[in-house]
């Protein structure tokens, strides 16, 4: 065979393949849209039960020790709301120091800022440069202020609730 003729069928043979990942996208897309319209509140509730009804008939857990299980599960549960709920109170204790920071510096800006802008005039009027704004330090909260919990307190909280 001629070069030209066996490039020729490679050509075809790739838009022929192509042709056919069109069609499998097309229907991919098809059926997903199908699937989505058609579980309807009904459906679910109706699947749900017969999905009980079969996991009840076959009685796994009567076989495999379901009150190690259910421990294992409310372990893990447990687990969990305590890692959410030092997450929350890390969370919790960032943003109180953030508006902590932000009220102080609001609060000395508020104070410094006629004296500012008494210097800021005089030296527009008398023709010097403007000075850059100094730079403020964060002390920490005020005395008094409310604390976040601790971790555990968080998480003793959260299992109480």
């Amino acid at each position: 065979m001629r070069f030209e003729h066996l490039r020729q069928r490679v050509e075809r043979a790739e838009a022929r393949v192509q042709r056919c990942m069109d069609r499998a996208e097309d229907s991919r897309t098809h059926l997903r849209e199908h699937w989505r319209l058609g579980w309807t509140p009904p459906r679910i509730v109706v699947a749900g039960l017969v999905a009980g009804f079969l996991v009840g008939r076959a009685e796994p857990l009567a076989r495999i020790g379901a009150a190690r299980w259910l421990q294992l599960l409310g372990t893990t549960s447990t687990m969990l709301a305590s890692i959410r709920a030092a997450a929350a109170s890390a969370t919790a204790e960032e943003a109180a120091e953030t508006a902590a920071e932000g009220a102080a510096t609001a609060e000395f800006a508020a104070s410094a800022a006629p004296a500012q802008a008494a210097a800021a005039a005089a030296d527009a009027v008398a023709g010097a440069r403007p000075q850059p704004a100094p730079t403020y330090t964060y002390a920490g909260p005020p005395p008094g202020a409310p604390r976040a919990p601790a971790p555990a307190e968080a998480a003793t909280d959260v299992s109480e609730r």
